[in-house]
């Protein structure tokens, strides 16, 4: 019984709206931090993505050029 109230109100406090402005408050420093360690890495997956992009982007005009030269055979 003094469980099932304990479990009740633990539950009724994290439906509340202030703890959950509290968790957000706590967990934006470590948030920024992770953030700031991830990003260089973030930059570098867009550069070869762009990268890729357009390396497979003149592999299809070089495939396009091709065909049109060989169309009569």
């Amino acid at each position: 019984m003094i469980e099932n109230s304990f479990y009740n109100m633990c539950k009724e406090y994290i439906k509340k709206e202030e703890f959950k402005e509290e968790i957000k408050e706590f967990m934006k420093p470590f948030i920024k931090i992770i953030l700031q360690e991830i990003n260089p890495y973030i930059y570098l997956s867009v550069l070869l993505v762009f990268i890729s992009f357009f390396l497979l982007l003149g592999i299809f005009f070089m495939l396009v050029r091709t065909k049109f030269y060989f169309k009569d055979c």
